[in-house]
């Protein structure tokens, strides 16, 4: 399944929603929680708003969710193999960074593999989950460079290198060069 096609906002609504109302949550409780508005979750909800990256996170943080385990969600049966082509791709609107999770869904290992692709010049602000246990994650880069910022500091990463975060800490992805960058997460699951 590609998530990546024209029913983008109606498929996200429609997971978001689920997610909501599985978690026992109203949409003013939701809009309390994430400090988005009651009026922009129901846009969204109904297809009718395209989340960014960093408003979706927003949303899924008080419903105990990453975006790797929402867009999972959304997947197919359990199968040892997920191809190229059945992976679910998402693009967000404000940066064009694109996200394919590649992990073949359903299966009890506590680890999630997504892969990343950010254009050059762009900048992601995530903001923090939080959980119980905390999430953590390793992000892996792959080909050109990026900037990670996260609990206070500062990191230049070049293609190979390797970091270690954990998900309830803001975390800043920024591209400095005039390339496309591409690097692998690999999140630990509650």
């Amino acid at each position: 399944m590609e998530i990546l096609n024209d029913d983008i906002e109606k498929n996200i609504g429609q997971s978001l929603k689920a997610l909501r109302l599985q978690r026992g949550m109203t949409l003013d409780q939701l809009a309390t929680a994430s400090g988005v508005s009651r009026a922009m979750i129901s846009k969204i909800e109904r297809g009718e708003a395209s989340p960014t990256a960093v408003l979706l996170a927003r949303l899924l943080g008080p419903l105990k969710e990453t975006l790797s385990g929402f867009f999972a969600a959304a997947s197919e049966a359990p199968s040892p193999l997920r191809r190229l082509a059945e992976q679910p791709v998402w693009r967000d609107p404000e940066t064009g960074y694109v996200r394919r999770a590649v992990s073949p869904p359903g299966f009890a290992i506590a680890t999630d593999l997504v892969d990343v692709t950010l254009p050059a010049g762009a900048r992601a602000a995530m903001p923090p989950v939080i959980s119980e246990p905390a999430q953590d994650q390793y992000v892996w880069l792959l080909d050109g460079r990026l900037v990670m910022k996260c609990d206070g500091a500062r990191h230049e990463m070049q293609a190979g290198d390797c970091l270690y975060m954990t998900l309830a800490q803001g975390t800043v992805f920024e591209n400095p060069g005039s390339e496309p960058c591409r690097y692998a997460v690999i999140l630990r699951k509650n």
